[in-house]
């Protein structure tokens, strides 16, 4: 009986993979597909900058929750006139940078101001071109006047780009950071990885958890599979391996959660170039696209198809997918109307990540069907992708995924890389970007929505879900993305 008993036991074990070991129950190592290339979130636009510094190293007035709602940070609270136009903000006491530096009311007027210079970078300097003025009658208030009114204001106000600066650490943010945050830098192995090491100044009393911090750049997602099952990292927010995602929902070594992104898979045309300044070549394109074989060959069924740039976790969002659906027949006869009925060439500069490269080549296939041949080129994200496509817009057609939520008023730029110009666009959006009643200002980017999907300026493909993975003893990540956030303050080890 013994030895029968023994024989089972060792068969169990046979059968029952391995543990994860942590990296250790004091320090956590995170993996992540693209590499910043700065770790300052105010001067430039690529995601993962976000992802490494906003709520580890920055923080601004007010950030998101995890379900979305503005709540306090650096203001521990504020009132808004009747108006609409005055923002009085009461700061949190005794916060400092990581160089010992008082954060007081003469940083946000700073931060902001520079934010909104004439020759500011920051990939959102339009959020801040509304203020009019900041006064600071003491240290712990700051007073924003806005020229007009500005409903989102503080919604704006919890985004990366809203961080709050020292000063005299701006000519080297982008390689060491120097902010109020939970976690200081404390190395950057280019090519690798960034350790951040715990704040022991930090503000908020027993916050963070961690003495230590690693997101390591890992691009290939096979590779990205192996360093989690190998134990070399301890999770993968944003698996970038949906086809290998099924086999970690097996392993109870791992926790694995489908969670909600604003990331919106689009495949952006160059309006203002001829063919695709004529839109009945955009919505041929757009009619070619089968969203729901998309989403099966590029991201193995993981995926909500959109109609529009407007993401189903956002406020106002509806799916006007049925506005311009598959329809290969008319995508033939819109082509022959606009003088292509022999067909065209294009091509997509895709930037070489695994989703939007797997993505242009079903395009790819698709548009052929109608006559259309879709030469692909890619593009090293972010530098090179950033310069040619988002600076010079030297391309015809491109696909990224946008991260950031309710951006709808992007096509509203006037020189935004679209190319796109509709002044009765333009009208909603700044009627929606001036109204506080959120009712009206959903019904509004309602309206923007539908002119999207009947103008096409991208072909709208899908909303990119968060796979998460990672050890089953780590809490306090959020499965979640309101924001282009790895927000690492609240994690732990459950034992």
């Amino acid at each position: 009986m013994l030895k029968s008993l023994a024989v089972f036991a060792s068969l169990l074990a046979a059968m029952t993979p391995p543990a994860i070991a942590a990296s250790s129950r004091d320090s956590l190592t995170l993996g992540m597909p693209v590499e910043p290339s700065g770790l300052d979130p105010t001067v430039a636009a690529p995601t993962a900058i976000r992802e490494v510094t906003w709520g580890n190293l920055f923080e601004g007035l007010v950030t998101l929750d995890r379900d979305g709602k503005i709540v306090p940070l650096l203001a521990k609270s504020w009132t808004v006139s009747d108006d609409g136009l005055t923002y009085r903000f009461t700061l949190q006491p005794k916060v400092k940078f990581h160089n010992g530096i008082p954060f007081d009311a003469s940083i946000v007027k700073f931060s902001l101001d520079r934010a909104r210079a004439t020759d500011s970078t920051n990939a959102q300097k339009q959020f801040f071109e509304p203020i009019q003025s900041i006064a600071t009658p003491d240290p712990q208030t700051a007073v924003i006047t806005l020229k007009h009114p500005v409903g989102l204001f503080l919604y704006w106000l919890a985004w990366g780009d809203a961080a709050m600066v020292e000063p005299s650490s701006v000519a080297t943010e982008k390689t060491n950071p120097i902010g109020t945050g939970p976690f200081t830098l404390k190395e950057w192995r280019r090519g690798d990885r960034v350790v951040l090491a715990r704040n022991a100044s930090y503000w908020q009393a027993g916050t963070p958890r961690l003495s230590s911090v690693t997101f390591r750049f890992i691009g290939d997602p096979q590779a990205q599979a192996a360093a989690l099952k190998a134990g070399d990292i301890d999770g993968f927010p944003n698996f970038s391996a949906p086809e290998l995602f099924a086999e970690f929902q097996k392993d109870p070594r791992f926790t694995t959660i489908v969670g909600k992104t604003p990331r919106k898979l689009v495949a952006g045309m160059n309006c203002a170039k001829k063919p695709l300044d004529d839109v009945r070549v955009r919505q041929a394109l757009m009619s070619a696209i089968d969203r729901a074989s998309v989403i099966e060959g590029a991201y193995s069924g993981f995926g909500t198809p959109i109609g529009s740039h407007y993401a189903p976790s956002d406020p106002g969002y509806l799916d006007l997918v049925g506005v311009m659906p598959h329809d290969s027949d008319k995508a033939k006869r819109l082509l022959a109307e606009a003088g292509y009925a022999n067909g065209l060439t294009l091509t997509i500069k895709a930037p070489q990540m695994a989703e939007t490269t797997r993505t242009s080549q079903i395009l790819q296939a698709m548009l052929a069907e109608i006559g259309v041949t879709l030469n692909i080129v890619s593009s090293e994200f972010p530098a090179q992708w950033i310069d040619d496509v988002f600076l010079k817009k030297n391309f015809e057609m491109t696909i990224i995924d946008h991260a950031e939520p309710m951006d709808i008023g992007i096509y509203a730029r006037p020189d935004y890389y679209f190319g796109y110009h509709n002044p009765a666009f333009d009208a909603l959006i700044a009627k929606a970007d001036g109204t506080s009643d959120e009712s009206e200002r959903n019904r509004l980017f309602g309206d923007a929505q539908k002119i999207l999907a009947r103008d096409v300026p991208a072909l709208y493909l899908f909303d990119l879900p968060r796979l998460n993975v990672w050890n089953k003893d780590l809490q306090g990540l959020w499965p979640d993305e309101p924001l282009p956030q790895m927000l690492v303050k609240d994690a732990g080890w459950i034992r």
